[in-house]
């Protein structure tokens, strides 16, 4: 796995970690969640439920998959093997990618403004030096807008072992910066 991988899933570890347990757990994921969707004050009820779902199975797939000792908790070692074998959570990650980049797309236009996705990703746990890094990479219009596709390829982008230079680096924080 390469640096830039391992980088970022300890980033990822640490976010996910919404009550600072030091270990990954369901109430975890619910935390997270209902901090990104009281983010996105404008986004539809729908795309509120559908990030809620979203981040539940996320923590189903990773509990099923990745908790070795049945204890109902992932710590950061079992974590890390979702950056190892992402075949095994690509489908979880696109839905995860899907929903919300939909919430940064609440007129759905298929554009994200700056704001919104700053907000979002303040939420999530992200350095807004980063996030503003991040959004950068991603070369917004003239308008300050991203694609939705552009978000969700990063996103998935993010938990690929054989990705480096990626935008989501930035998430991470640069090396001297």
């Amino acid at each position: 796995m390469r640096a830039e991988a391992t980088n970022r899933v300890h980033l990822v570890f640490t976010l996910f970690d919404a009550d600072g347990s030091g270990q990954l757990g369901a109430n975890d994921f619910d935390l997270m969640a209902h901090r990104v969707i009281d983010a996105a004050d404008t986004s539809s009820d729908a795309a509120k439920e559908a990030m809620l779902a979203a981040f539940r199975r996320y923590w189903t797939t990773l509990a099923a998959e990745l908790d070795t000792n049945g204890d109902n908790m992932i710590t950061l070692e079992e974590f890390s093997a979702c950056v190892l074998s992402p075949e095994r959570f690509d489908d979880t990650i696109e839905d995860f990618a899907l929903s919300l980049a939909a919430l940064g797309d609440p007129d759905g236009d298929g554009l994200i403004e700056r704001p919104v996705f700053i907000a979002l990703m303040l939420a999530i746990g992200f350095d807004r030096a980063n996030i503003e890094a991040l959004f950068d990479a991603f070369e917004p219009n003239d308008d300050d807008e991203i694609t939705v596709t552009t978000w969700v390829q990063g996103i998935k982008d993010y938990y690929r072992p054989d990705k480096a230079g990626i935008a989501g680096d930035h998430l991470v924080g640069q090396p001297g910066a």
